[in-house]
């Protein structure tokens, strides 16, 4: 029995292209022509495209079906190899469907880097820094910046995103000083923003400088300038705070009478 290029496509579950494909690969032999310039395979041909099929629906890359025996099997080290990364995939695919749940959830943002969507309103302003962050700091700086972007601190973010280039001295000023103790607190409870080389994924200098022109980039010249100050206050607010008896130090949030 003899079949042509597309029946042998139909007989094996696939398509012309793919068996073209497979020839260009060096995995599947031509067949000799006939007279009229058409090709006929025959039953070694279908049974080499079958196992060639089958390799691939076990997740094995054509790259190491090239490695087929003569009859038609890959050596144990391959297929353990293909599972391992199987397993990796699946991992990735959970932790992507886990991901999807908690933005469907809470109607969060998708491109919000993973484990921050349920704290990310918005891709603007302060949200916009999360993925930058996410590529520059390991795990334990990530877990503290979620833990902060989760700390009830989200009003004063709010307004800081909110606030327009035109905002007045006094709009700043009152910002900045909102803004101080929580900036103040953060250096206490994360040390490690003092002092980050131990948590970064690149130079000191080249995080430094990414974090600069993306705030540069990021914040209107108010936000920028309210950033500023409360910069400033809260290290003054930090070396002012006095330290309890088991040296741990709260630093008060000052509420103005309106």
């Amino acid at each position: 029995m003899a079949w042509s290029t597309r029946e042998l496509a139909n007989l094996a579950g696939t398509t012309v292209n793919t068996i073209r494909h497979y020839h260009r690969l060096g995995l599947l032999d031509e067949p000799e022509r006939q007279l009229n310039g058409y090709k006929q395979y025959d039953v070694p041909h279908l049974v080499r495209l079958l196992r060639i099929r089958r390799h691939v629906d076990l997740g094995v890359p054509l790259s190491r079906i090239q490695e087929l025996a003569a009859d038609g099997e890959l050596g144990a080290e391959v297929l353990r190899q293909v599972d391992a990364d199987l397993a990796a995939e699946l991992d990735r695919l959970r932790r992507a469907r886990s991901d999807i749940a908690v933005i469907l959830r809470d109607a969060a943002p998708a491109g919000a880097p993973a484990g921050f969507a349920s704290v990310t309103s918005s891709l603007s302003g302060s949200g916009s820094m999360a993925p930058i962050y996410s590529k520059l700091f390991d795990d334990v700086v990530l877990k503290d910046l979620r833990r902060m972007m989760d700390a009830g601190t989200d009003p004063v973010t709010a307004e800081v995103d909110a606030l327009p280039a035109e905002a007045d001295e006094a709009a700043r000023q009152d910002l900045a000083e909102k803004l101080a103790p929580i900036l103040a607190q953060h250096l206490i409870d994360y040390p490690w923003l003092s002092d980050p080389a131990k948590h970064v994924s690149a130079s000191e200098r080249v995080i430094r400088q990414t974090v600069v022109d993306a705030v540069v980039t990021l914040y209107n010249a108010a936000q920028i300038d309210v950033l500023v100050r409360a910069g400033v206050h809260a290290r003054k607010q930090l070396s002012a705070a006095p330290a309890s008896p088991q040296g741990a130090r709260r630093i008060p949030v000052e509420r103005k009478a309106r």
